[in-house]
């Protein structure tokens, strides 16, 4: 079984030149993914937060990653504003620490955050408390963040790119295709 930066390796190359950006990068998106994934596999809950610039992400992903076109078993994952309606107005860490107690005792510790958006961004806050959260950031540098630049024109081909490739290294883990354990 071939190990994921490996596989990573030749899924990026297969992809032609689309990917030919993310082959310099390839070791800090297995690292950070392959964390990811193992933690999925394991049976956590994914909580997707996204910036307000990502919005159209954080849907394209809970639409596609579970559609009936997808032969795999289900990814259980959703939406911090589908837990907390009211996210967006959450400031202070007195409040952080009340959102996370209830995501905790929702999901019994089994969750995992996966970020996407400005480093800076106060959405961002719930997910870098936590040490096995996941990130896509732009314009800081965190443990456990694929890092890329908000000002790159072609960021939204990226992103989409990056998903592609998330997609197809689940498909790879989950049917023992790739090993991802650290």
């Amino acid at each position: 079984m071939l190990d994921f930066a490996q596989w990573s390796l030749d899924a990026i190359r297969e992809e032609g030149a689309s990917l030919s950006w993310l082959e310099e990068h390839r070791f800090e998106w297995a690292k950070t993914t392959a964390f990811a994934l193992e933690q999925i596999l394991n049976g956590k809950t994914i909580i997707l937060i996204t910036d307000e610039k990502r919005k159209w992400l954080e849907h394209y992903i809970l639409s596609s990653v579970n559609s009936p076109r997808m032969e795999r078993p289900l990814v259980p994952i959703l939406s911090i504003d589908s837990i907390y309606t009211h996210y967006n107005s959450t400031s202070g860490g007195a409040m952080l620490d009340i959102v996370d107690d209830m995501i905790a005792s929702s999901y019994q510790e089994e969750s995992l955050f996966w970020y996407i958006g400005q480093g800076d961004d106060k959405r961002s806050d719930i997910a870098k408390r936590k040490d096995n959260s996941y990130f896509w950031m732009f314009d800081e540098d965190f443990n456990n963040a694929f890092t890329m630049k908000s000002y790159d024109s072609s960021l939204d081909i990226k992103l989409l790119q990056l998903y592609k490739l998330f997609d197809a290294s689940l498909n790879a883990t989950m049917f023992g295709e790739v090993d991802a354990t650290s």
